[in-house]
């Protein structure tokens, strides 16, 4: 049986539950324990798919088809596990199994009640993520704040958990806030003291307590917490704010949290060395030698988590070429109707997201126009992808008012059009074509030269796909389709033939990007948005080799090796 921990927030949201979470496993990673990390998320949709991004964020896919809370984002960016649908239980999934096996007769005629049908629910998922698979040990972030009211299901069952397991077997880490009043000018304790004693209303007693502060926590203070908290001065950790999130492992390592949570579950300390992390991951992301402006054009860019996994991975591309990334964010509504393209100036490269809807869209097209125009290498995701599509139609293969019939299902050029497989689906909520599927890659192709493999595995959210009607135009124009399904029948991934680098691509790469493995495509957008700024604009790959033969040829002996 695997020991257990549990993550919990108290005085507001958004503290860093999952980030703090998955640092930790990446500190116990490094002693050589096997980790899981699960998300217990207190609403009652099923999942998140549904759901707006500026209510939930982005929705984060799993190669199962799962789509789930962001978290799991930082879940596979820090550790080495992949995730899945039993990583990721909310209320709904809870509620709705009870009630129907209640609908089944499964329970004899009792009532049926929150304790003990949806607590056991809810330890029965806790459970089975350790089922099929040998791990050491597994982390659940309980999603919410305590005193909501919509968590104390999740929170009593982990209490009840505790109890059945023992304490030698489970513990609990509370992430909190400990403010700093300027006009005061101290930092204040009472908030942590308030949500760790609602805590213990419902009988739980925190083992650990990490303190999210802008400020250092002297040693008072910690002792203060401790005293009033009834935990150990070294179980108080200083979560002050960082410049990269990456930093925080580094962080919570060298105050010892590793030592505590060894110490508390009697398992054999170990040091476990995280010096390639600070090496190759935060030093690069902190000191780089470069710099790179990217544009990113969506339409829920006001909110930093819709396009959370695109921004991580671009910050990825930076690690792997040396490189930071400063990140220009473009509402794509906003530039629909103007004819200047003032936002683009000082811009090497443009990335079009993924989304559904058509608010933005013309937007997007006229992005994707500058970029084909004037050569500034171009990455579209899945939407971004279809964008490029419709873009090329129009002002290349001059089919006017080519579009998709996602948003115009009249249009006399329907280029993007509904999967075959999606022509009678009616419900909304995970009937996409949903998680990993293969692609073949054909050789001497941008795509090729990145992942260097004739086929790929890559993720999937969509409902809409290229039509095969104008394969045949696009090609003669000079489109290259450089990804096919291995069926031939889906095409994944496009190029220009004379641009030197405009790549899409039908599904999401950001979901398989790590900080010290970036994603193959992630990591050439990048390279390439440096070359475009040191002016080196070949017309060809061909070109392309010729000039930066040198730099082709150390990075091939270096880093290619490592990222590819």
């Amino acid at each position: 049986m695997p020991k257990h921990i549990f993550v919990t927030g108290g005085v507001v949201s958004s503290l860093g539950k999952g980030i703090a979470s998955a640092s930790i496993a990446k500190i116990l990673e490094a002693k050589g324990l096997k980790v899981a990390i699960q998300k217990l998320d207190p609403y009652l949709n099923v999942d998140p798919g549904t759901m707006n991004p500026y209510q939930h964020g982005e929705v984060y896919v799993t190669d199962d088809g799962a789509e789930t809370d962001l978290d799991l984002g930082h879940y596979e960016r820090f550790t080495h596990s992949a995730y899945g649908r039993e990583n990721n239980v909310t209320s709904g999934q809870i509620y709705y199994s009870v009630i129907t096996k209640e609908r089944h007769g499964d329970y004899l005629g009792g009532t049926v009640q929150v304790v003990p049908h949806i607590t056991n629910a809810i330890k029965e998922r806790i459970r089975e993520v350790s089922r099929n698979k040998r791990y050491d040990i597994v982390i659940s972030e309980v999603g919410g704040t305590a005193g909501d009211i919509e968590s104390l299901p999740f929170l009593e069952a982990t209490r009840q958990f505790r109890h059945e397991v023992g304490r030698e077997n489970s513990l609990f880490i509370h992430l909190t806030l400990v403010p700093f009043i300027r006009a005061a000018g101290e930092l204040k304790t009472k908030p942590t003291q308030h949500s760790v004693g609602t805590l213990r209303e419902i009988g739980i007693q925190p083992d650990i307590l990490i303190c999210r502060t802008e400020k250092k926590l002297e040693q008072p203070v910690k002792e203060k917490i401790a005293l009033f908290c009834n935990v150990e001065p070294e179980a108080v950790i200083e979560g002050r704010d960082a410049e990269s999130i990456y930093e925080i492992p580094l962080m919570f390592k060298e105050q010892g949290i590793d030592k505590v949570i060894c110490q508390k579950l009697k398992i054999e300390y170990k040091a476990g060395s995280l010096h390639e992390w600070r090496r190759n991951v935060v030093q690069k992301a902190l000191r780089p030698k470069h710099s790179v402006k990217i544009a990113v054009v969506g339409k829920y860019i006001e909110l930093q988590d819709a396009y959370k996994s695109i921004y991580e991975s671009l910050k990825h591309g930076g690690i792997a070429n040396d490189s930071e990334v400063v990140i220009k964010k473009i509402n794509a509504e906003k530039i629909e109707n103007t004819r200047s393209f003032d936002q683009f100036k000082g811009i090497s490269g443009i990335l079009v997201p993924g989304g559904f809807g058509d608010r933005g869209v013309e937007g997007k097209l006229k992005a994707i126009q500058y970029a084909r125009e004037k050569k500034i290498p171009f990455f579209g995701i899945c939407l971004g992808m279809q964008c490029a599509a419709i873009e090329f139609a129009r002002n290349v293969v001059d089919m006017k008012g080519a579009h998709s019939t996602e948003f115009n299902k009249k249009t006399p050029y329907p280029v993007i059009s509904l999967l075959e497989e999606q022509q009678n689906v009616k419900d909304m909520g995970g009937t996409m074509r949903l998680g990993a599927y293969p692609c073949q890659i054909k050789k001497e192709t941008w795509a090729y030269k990145a992942y260097k493999v004739d086929e790929i595995t890559e993720r999937h959210r969509h409902r809409y796909e290229f039509n095969n009607e104008y394969r045949d135009k696009f090609q003669k124009a000079g489109m290259r389709l450089s990804g096919i399904s291995p069926n031939g029948k889906l095409v994944e991934m496009i190029e220009l033939e004379d641009h030197p680098w405009f790549l899409a691509v039908q599904f999401h790469p950001e979901f398989k990007s790590k900080p010290d493995k970036a994603h193959p495509l992630f990591r050439e957008f990048v390279r390439h948005a440096l070359l475009y700024q040191e002016k080196i604009l070949p017309e060809s790959m061909d070109a392309l080799n010729v000039i930066n033969s040198e730099k082709e040829k150390n990075f091939e002996q270096g880093q290619g090796e490592k990222h590819a």
